[in-house]
């Protein structure tokens, strides 16, 4: 397992089914960088509970609506126009850069909150991906259970 948050999250990404299980989610309103970080936390075995899951929401809440996602709606805005147009999509593909960028920087900041957290407390997973989707409208049960599959192999 890698120890920080970057690499996990890219390798996690990678698995089978998690990309579709994370992009199922994201359209629910889950944030990505958090299940990640969930992920990687209850797989550390740090114990989740509801001021840890604060903590790290108000690290990603202002950082997702300033940054991350007016880059997405760019990128998506410009999907149609791009396939006609090459220099279009040379600057799609450079705000995609963009994007994953300040996706980086997310789970870094994310890394940096949890750093003193104290580790091999439990094995509870599912308590992390719970606490990270709370809130998501028309939750994708099966996402989560594809997420906690591909990390835990059960």
């Amino acid at each position: 397992m890698s120890s920080d948050l970057w690499s996990f999250s890219l390798d996690t990404y990678a698995r089978p089914g998690v990309e579709d299980a994370c992009l199922q989610l994201q359209s629910a309103g889950v944030n990505v960088c958090l299940l990640l970080c969930g992920l990687w936390l209850g797989q550390r075995g740090v114990a989740c509970n509801e001021q840890r899951l604060q903590q790290l929401r108000d690290v990603v809440t202002p950082w997702d609506a300033d940054v991350v996602r007016p880059l997405r709606a760019l990128r998506r805005q410009w999907k149609a126009d791009a396939a006609e147009d090459a220099e279009l999509n040379t600057l799609r593909e450079q705000v995609k850069t963009l994007e994953l960028e300040a996706e980086r920087q997310l789970l870094l900041r994310l890394e940096r909150l949890a750093q003193g957290w104290p580790q091999d407390e439990t094995n509870d997973l599912s308590t992390w991906l719970e606490g990270m989707a709370t809130g998501a409208a028309n939750l994708d049960r099966d996402a989560l259970h594809q997420l906690r599959v591909a990390v835990t192999g059960t």
